[in-house]
């Protein structure tokens, strides 16, 4: 087995069981929660099969369901941000992903910035949408989205500072 395969595995494990074990339990004000396990989508390899990660996202998804018992909107909205991903990865870095010579710890930090915050607000959108299911509650989907989604962006930005092996 590589080293790449057991740190992927491992950070499967350790942000499903930091999530459900300790950020679940924050709940700041009723609209904030950071969702870390976001960060296994947005550091997965990206020259990988497609299929595998869409899989591996669902299962990322459904695990935190389990934990929460939420019905399925965790797997949902993991699916959706793992499919828009290459997209994202092509808008926020361009040329340097279509040539497959990315490496996330090296890009800019206004790059990484924008892809961190577009991955973050489509999963957030996507999983309270699903969650509140009625577009009477739109303003109270937009600012669940909006606060967790800053209060994940910031704790995601900073986890990869500091277990970034650039820092080490």
């Amino acid at each position: 087995m590589n080293s790449n395969l057991i740190s992927n595995i491992l950070r499967f494990i350790g942000l499903i069981l930091i999530q459900v074990l300790v950020l679940n339990n924050i709940n700041f004000m009723g609209y904030v929660n950071p969702y870390l396990y976001v960060l296994f989508l947005l550091l997965y390899p990206f020259n990988t099969n497609q299929s595998l990660f869409l899989l591996l996202a669902f299962l990322l998804g459904l695990s935190v369901d389990i934990f929460e018992d939420s019905g399925g909107i965790h797997a949902a909205a993991c699916l959706v941000a793992a499919f828009v991903r290459p997209n994202l990865l092509r808008f926020s870095f361009g040329i340097s992903y279509d040539h497959q010579t990315l490496r996330l710890a090296a890009t800019p930090l206004g790059a990484r910035i924008s892809y961190v915050v577009l991955m973050v607000a489509i999963h957030h959108l996507v999983l309270f949408s699903l969650e509140m299911f009625s577009f009477s509650h739109i303003i109270l989907v937009l600012k669940k989205t909006l606060f967790s989604g800053i209060f994940t962006v910031i704790v995601i930005l900073l986890s990869i500072a500091l277990f970034s092996k650039k820092y080490r």
